[in-house]
């Protein structure tokens, strides 16, 4: 749905402005893809009328707008993986690995992959997240996956930074092509909606030969790193035996880490791995759902340094940004962290988000007068007054626990009162399903 002009009116706007949460009352104007004014009005004066949906406009009816939500690590390819035939044992990380992700990712075709980032797609729009760091592997389909998953997210609207999982348990041959599809991927004519960055599995899968390689590129064209890093122990244990170092010392030996990379996990990083990440200006970005359901621990939050940029993913389990958020506070909590201190922590990865994004995306909105017209309305109406104090309080208590009702992305919307726009959902469904039942069927026959 193209608009050249919308009118969000009634809605509580909540703009990032020089480092904190100014909540107020108004209506944002909307020409052609940009925020040309915000008006802030009365409250009060809208609890007495709080006027009817119009032809050019769209009444929010005191619900919540905020910036969009932007999932900084996740696995498109993954979305088939429900209820598949599984064989072989489950005990620890590594049989997961074998059992199932590595086997899944040695068996999507081109079809399969553009089904996953179909129904990625859907599930992103309806929880708010339109944009999207994407970690890919299927490595038995290299050349040209990226440009599928891209293809398919452009077409709803989404903007996303993409990469491939290079790895060396396949053998020399197809880690260099996934070196070779990075580097096709971020040298194509990609449009401002999309950014590459240089996937790697994770340390104990990266041979120095790889690394190198990696660094060359990384040299070439300054890319960031996007790379499992101490997810379980068995990433330290094992690199320790493979190459006789840490992960993360691997990384600094081929100077790999930057301010424009994402090291996910880090469940089982040393104090030293910190100073090194922290030194490197480097960001750490959590996935807790997934570190719980694969029983591999969860990070000590108390003991990393201010200093580090904190992110948060979903790690493919699902497109749900404010769970991962929701959760990371309430382990904080478990953890032992006071509310002050773990209130701070969800308003750092909140803050940290943005800064770590406009390094893709320098136009990613704050909600000001002149931004991209990206945001979302959360089906949120407040019980309370909300100001720049409370608002981290409505937002995990609140806004966290309430879906998405609107999503508009570059002034057009991508879902309207919980309806996806010139989307037929229906159909979408269908087509995934078919390739979710050959990826099945397949599975089976392994």
């Amino acid at each position: 749905m193209k608009l050249n002009k919308l009118i969000v009116e009634n809605a509580w706007i909540c703009p990032v402005i020089e480092g904190e949460v100014i909540p107020f009352f108004g209506d944002i104007i909307i020409v052609e893809g940009i925020i040309s004014k915000i008006r802030p009005k009365s409250f009060q004066t809208f609890q007495k009328n709080p006027g009817k949906v119009g032809k050019d406009s769209f009444n929010a009816f005191g619900r919540v707008v905020t910036i969009p939500l932007v999932n900084f690590h996740d696995h498109i390819y993954s979305r088939l993986a429900k209820g598949l035939p599984l064989k072989g044992k489950f005990d620890n990380f590594q049989d997961v690995l074998k059992n199932l992700w590595w086997k899944l990712d040695r068996t999507l075709d081109m079809d399969m992959i553009a089904a996953s980032a179909q129904m990625a797609a859907l599930e992103s729009i309806r929880n708010g997240v339109t944009y999207i760091f994407d970690h890919h592997s299927s490595q038995n389909e290299i050349s040209g996956s990226l440009n599928v998953i891209k293809n398919v997210l452009n077409k709803f609207g989404l903007r996303g930074v993409l990469c491939f999982e290079s790895t060396d348990r396949n053998g020399t041959e197809k880690a260099l092509s996934g070196l070779n599809e990075n580097k096709n991927f971020f040298t194509a004519q990609l449009n401002g909606d999309f950014h590459g960055m240089l996937g790697l599995h994770a340390s104990f899968t990266l041979s120095d030969d790889l690394l190198s390689e990696a660094h060359k590129l990384q040299k070439q064209f300054d890319l960031g790193i996007h790379i499992h890093i101490a997810e379980d122990e068995s990433d330290n244990k094992l690199s320790s035996e493979y190459t006789g170092a840490l992960p993360v010392n691997r990384l600094k030996k081929f100077k790999l880490m930057n301010d424009k990379s994402i090291l996910v996990h880090g469940v089982h990083l040393k104090e030293k791995d910190y100073i090194k990440i922290s030194e490197a200006e480097s960001a750490i970005a959590f996935c807790p759902d997934s570190n719980m359901n694969n029983s591999v621990g969860l990070p000590q939050f108390a003991k990393i340094p201010e200093s580090i940029p904190l992110l948060a993913g979903t790690d493919g389990m699902h497109a749900n940004l404010a769970r991962s958020l929701k959760q990371l506070f309430l382990i904080f909590r478990y953890q032992g962290i006071s509310g002050d201190k773990s209130t701070a922590l969800i308003k750092k990865i909140y803050l940290d988000q943005i800064g770590f994004v406009k390094k893709y995306f320098n136009d990613y909105p704050t909600l000001a007068e002149n931004d991209r017209a990206d945001l979302i309305v959360w089906d949120y109406v407040l019980p309370t007054p909300l100001n720049s104090e409370n608002f981290w309080g409505h937002l995990i208590y609140g806004i966290f626990e309430y879906p998405v009702h609107s999503v508009l992305q570059n002034g057009n919307f991508l879902m309207k009162d919980f309806h996806l726009v010139d989307v037929d959902a229906d159909k979408i469904t269908n087509d995934v399903f078919k390739q979710g039942e050959r990826l099945f069927n397949k599975m089976k026959a392994s």
